[in-house]
């Protein structure tokens, strides 16, 4: 549904504009480009936090990638491209709020739910909470290296910043949403983590 009403959005926007793109690079685009949809949704919406804010992101994330689909080369990482595209759209969304919501975690962020014959159950909830609340810088790259599953070079390219930066990055996130689930843990009773 998402797809087929963005597929008409397209080829309006760029009759609209007068764009001269073919049957051939809408055909292109639609097979290189949409399959990625999703994934940068669920990254946008953890990101700007706001599932409004988050589709707009990609939307207009889609409408530059279709912009500059002509300089796109065909057969390179396309998601890699897209998360590229997607990253500077949220910079862009985040200096014009001239905003930043900071929020501290509290114990109302986890809801733990009473866990069945001494069983640890995460729930996505507490997970997505823990994820929440580790700082932006780091919860970039968590979610970019092992979310989306990008190399360290890629989350590099995507962000702008040494691999080094994404790797000491990556490590602090790791310990700091290591941290918050173990708070998780120690809320359904378990003291001791192996």
């Amino acid at each position: 549904m998402i797809q087929s009403n963005f597929q008409s959005a397209v080829v309006n926007t760029s009759a609209a504009m007068s764009m001269p793109q073919t049957q051939d690079t809408l055909a292109n685009f639609e097979t290189d480009a949409l399959p990625h949809l999703n994934e940068l949704y669920r990254t946008a919406v953890r990101l700007l936090r706001e599932p409004a804010k988050a589709s707009d992101a990609v939307q207009d994330t889609y409408l530059r990638a279709w912009k500059s689909f002509n300089r796109y080369q065909a057969g390179t990482n396309c998601k890699a491209w897209l998360f590229q595209i997607l990253f500077n759209v949220v910079r862009h969304e985040w200096r014009n709020s001239l905003r930043w919501v900071f929020v501290e975690p509290t114990d109302s962020h986890i809801k733990p739910v009473a866990p069945e014959s001494g069983v640890l159950e995460l729930t996505d909830k507490a997970i997505l909470a823990a994820l929440d609340s580790i700082p932006m810088q780091f919860r970039q790259i968590v979610l970019l290296v092992d979310v989306e599953e990008f190399t360290y070079a890629e989350a590099s390219d995507i962000l702008k910043v040494p691999v080094g930066t994404v790797m000491s990055r990556l490590s602090r996130g790791r310990t700091l949403l290591r941290q918050q689930l173990s708070t998780v843990a120690k809320s359904y009773g378990i003291t001791k983590l192996n």
